[in-house]
């Protein structure tokens, strides 16, 4: 258990919860503590999906300015990387992993939010991209995931103003994927986390890594890496009982072991 962030997991759910008031602002510390419960979230079998959450009142508000704004060239270059790599280790969590995004997600929180699968938001949420207001752009995905998420031409839009956009818009924008009453935001990312924790684990692994890896790769090799990992779920138990209880029962009425 870290300082500002820690893991805790109940029945199957792991919630990785920021704590370092008054915004969760992302430092040295609490970069170093995400990469190692990234790392335990991943390796934990009893994980078997995760909630991203920052509190009832803040996601995230970004990076630590403060401690930014006195780093030299090697220092920042040594950061960046660093956050670069944690947020990487987050989005590669081989499980179902939702954002519970409150009050803002700013600059670095918008950027771990686009790291999650889905994305929940309470209805007065703030997110964007406001790093060129600081005369810098995003340093750790938001010109890169967000782009994937929503296209190039809105992406711009977004970093180059620098501007706050309010909840709904990042609805229709595709920002986020659901947006509900500000005190709903995290029963409402547990729901969608919690019917997975019975979920047959190798397949919902797959189709992660196919989706994921698809999207780094033309359609003709996206195709290939689709039937690689389809074909080698003919090795799982879970794969046989899903088939077995489909034949027997009918549809969706399978009991899986994550095996």
């Amino acid at each position: 258990m870290g300082e500002f962030a820690t893991l805790e997991v109940k029945d199957g759910v792991g919630t990785i919860r920021l704590d370092r008031p008054p915004v969760n602002a992302l430092n040295a510390q609490v970069t170093a503590e995400l990469a190692e419960l990234a790392k335990e979230a991943t390796e934990r079998d009893d994980v078997r999906a995760v909630i991203l959450y920052g509190g009832e009142k803040t996601f995230a508000g970004g990076a630590d300015i403060k401690e930014m704004a006195t780093r030299t060239y090697p220092e920042i270059a040594k950061f960046g990387a660093t956050l670069t790599g944690t947020l990487a280790a987050i989005a590669n969590i081989p499980k179902p992993v939702v954002a519970a995004i409150t009050g803002y997600a700013l600059g670095g929180g918008l950027e771990l939010a686009l790291t999650a699968d889905w994305r929940v938001a309470g209805d007065n949420v703030k997110v964007g991209q406001p790093e060129i207001q600081l005369g810098v752009i995003p340093g750790a995905g938001g010109t890169q995931r967000l782009a994937r998420l929503i296209g190039p031409s809105k992406t711009k839009d977004i970093v180059y103003t620098g501007r706050f956009v309010k909840a709904e818009e990042a609805l229709s924008l595709g920002i986020v994927d659901q947006v509900v009453a500000p005190d709903d935001v995290y029963a409402a990312a547990h729901k969608w986390a919690a019917q997975f924790a019975n979920g047959p684990a190798v397949a919902l692994r797959a189709a992660k890594a196919a989706i994921d890896g698809g999207l780094d790769t033309d359609l003709a090799n996206g195709l290939k890496l689709e039937s690689h990992l389809f074909a080698a779920l003919w090795a799982t138990e879970d794969q046989r009982n899903g088939m077995k209880s489909f034949i027997e029962n009918g549809p969706g009425k399978a009991t899986f072991e994550g095996k």
